[in-house]
């Protein structure tokens, strides 16, 4: 009965049986199917708050603080973008084209740092450097380092890559910059419940792009390799970028959606 009530009432919800579900959950510490005695007062007040959060549309993800990423459960708070699977092809194409036993990887506007810490927990003795301009991104990517244990495989720091110099000397350099054109993130749904900020990439989209690959470019090792997110109608622009900058064996990979998703280039030796 809880279950169908809740769900009545998420008729925002494209998936109203299923957020329902997943609270439930959440706030009983149980499998809904497994569920068999009433909830506690405690359960009902938690459960009744969730859903009222989702009612007016803030997902689910950030309702319970956390979200799975590369199979991995990474913490969120409202700085940071909710991790997705197109994302996760960014982190497969690096993970299968590293030759570097050890590499030095920085992950440039790291968000929740999902990207960044899920190459350090897939590549061996991967020293990962993340960075993003928002503190409160920040604080939670340090806690979700300290939740993998890989405190001591990172160094976490905030940066804002407009204004401020690069680090040097790395291997690899991942970046999933704001993309979206200004204009038409007035318009989109997730600009409501997700941070502006991560989603802005100024009048084209392409105003971080064009200002971090020169940068990328001198802070590499020679032979390093430059890896972007880009938006599914980026993949010449910002191709030409890399180019500009003087990058070579430069690839678009696509996501399991048959768009363009990934920008990989490499710095010459």
């Amino acid at each position: 009965m809880v279950i169908s009530d809740a769900t009545r009432r998420l008729t925002n919800s494209e998936t109203p049986l299923l957020d329902a579900r997943v609270l439930l959950s959440y706030a009983t510490g149980e499998r809904p199917e497994a569920l068999r005695r009433p909830l506690t007062g405690e359960e009902e007040r938690r459960f009744e708050s969730y859903i009222a959060r989702r009612a007016v549309g803030e997902p689910v993800a950030y309702i319970v603080g956390e979200k799975e990423f590369m199979g991995y459960t990474f913490r969120l708070n409202n700085h940071c973008l909710i991790p997705r699977p197109d994302t996760e092809t960014v982190v497969e194409h690096i993970i299968e084209s590293n030759k570097i036993p050890s590499p030095a990887i920085l992950d440039l506007c790291c968000g929740s740092g999902c990207i960044g810490l899920s190459l350090a927990l897939f590549i061996n003795g991967a020293r990962v450097t993340l960075c993003d301009v928002d503190a409160g991104a920040i604080d939670m990517t340090r806690e979700n380092a300290a939740l993998h244990g890989l405190a001591d495989r990172t160094d976490i720091f905030r940066l804002d890559v407009l204004t401020e110099s690069l680090p040097e000397g790395f291997d690899i350099i991942v970046c999933n910059p704001p993309y979206i054109p200004s204009e038409l993130t007035d318009t989109l749904e997730v600009a409501k419940t997700e941070p502006r900020l991560a989603l802005d990439g100024g009048g084209d989209g392409l105003d971080f792009y064009r200002v971090i690959t020169p940068k990328a470019y001198a802070s590499l090792a020679p032979g390093g390799t430059l890896v972007y997110e880009i938006g599914w109608d980026q993949g010449e622009a910002v191709p030409a970028l890399l180019k500009a900058a003087g990058f070579v064996n430069i690839t678009v990979k696509k996501d399991y959606g048959g768009n363009d998703r990934v920008v990989r280039g490499e710095k010459p030796c």
